[in-house]
């Protein structure tokens, strides 16, 4: 079995009012910048093994950035989405970022957004793989877990704090036998995801990671389940980043048709449906997705 390379650094940055989010980077420190968004739950080394490697060759610095309320991140709850992107402002700032592209899964995808609406000048590409789409509005589409998930806002509001943290301890309390109750668990997944964790070293990453990123709790669920059911701040139409979507066509959580509408409404957009692939197919693409990244990086920006 192959072994997951593991991060380069790891740490937190400390944020306006003195709040923490944790971060995993790999590859070259002196490469072009790829952000990572996490899907939820997740944390900081929720990164496929594959794009690990390959920050390497294609010079690229490659951060995992958590969300508030997953592994060293502080438990902090947004008003909107786009809230997210001043905290990678000070991110970007502190680890001395200038131009960056980004990656979402699943639960990232909104925040690649965000951050693409908040930075024109900064943001060079984003690639979402299984993007969760907004949920009110008129950019909204009709069906999905995540709209499902609107009928329960106020019960999940009420009790978020605790239930992020008996899931948190729930996760600590299985590690001694995560990997068997793990594959208990999978057999529920549909065939396209059960493919993905067949991977070895695919399950060991997400093992790895759900266990970091649950010591101090897993909040980051449920904020993220709350804040992808408000208006997220701002309109997809307005985006002038690059933003490219993988989908795939048998996906239950989120519904194709959430990827047709984002990218007709994203004005630079290209959407790639990926035939009986389920939710997480995209972790299996990671060279694709890192090198159409890379290409859409203006030659002019590049160093």
């Amino acid at each position: 079995m192959k072994h997951v390379p593991a991060p380069r650094v790891e740490g937190t940055v400390t944020l306006p009012g003195g709040r923490f989010l944790g971060f995993a980077e790999f590859g070259e420190p002196k490469g072009r910048t790829v952000l990572w968004f996490h899907g939820t739950p997740g944390a900081r080394r929720q990164l496929p093994p594959e794009i690990r490697r390959l920050a390497h060759s294609r010079n690229v610095r490659l951060i995992g950035l958590e969300r508030p309320g997953a592994g060293d991140s502080t438990p902090h709850f947004y008003d909107r989405v786009l809230d997210w992107s001043d905290d990678v402002t000070v991110v970007l700032d502190h680890l001395g970022v200038g131009d960056y592209a980004a990656i979402g899964l699943s639960g990232g995808g909104p925040y690649v957004l965000a951050c693409a609406a908040a930075h024109p000048d900064r943001m060079v590409a984003g690639a979402i793989l299984g993007g969760v789409a907004p949920t009110t509005g008129s950019e909204a589409p009709d069906g999905g877990m995540i709209r499902l998930a609107q009928r329960f806002q106020h019960a999940i509001r009420l009790v978020r704090a605790p239930l992020g943290t008996v899931v948190g301890a729930t996760v600590q309390m299985l590690r001694p036998v995560a990997s068997p109750v793990f594959g208990l668990a999978t057999r529920a997944f549909p065939e396209g995801d059960r493919a993905v964790f067949a991977v070895a070293e695919m399950k060991d990453m997400f093992l790895e990671d759900i266990a970091h990123g649950s010591t101090r709790g897993l909040h980051s669920v449920f904020f993220d389940i709350l804040l992808f059911s408000n208006p997220w701040g701002f309109d997809l139409a307005d985006i002038t980043v690059p933003i490219r979507f993988w989908q795939g066509d048998s996906d239950p959580i989120v519904p194709a048709a959430h990827a047709e509408r984002m990218a007709e409404l994203v004005p630079d957009s290209a959407l790639e449906i990926r035939h009986n692939e389920s939710h997480l197919g995209g972790l299996m693409i990671a060279d694709e997705v890192l090198d159409i990244l890379l290409d859409l990086w203006p030659p002019e920006r590049a160093a």
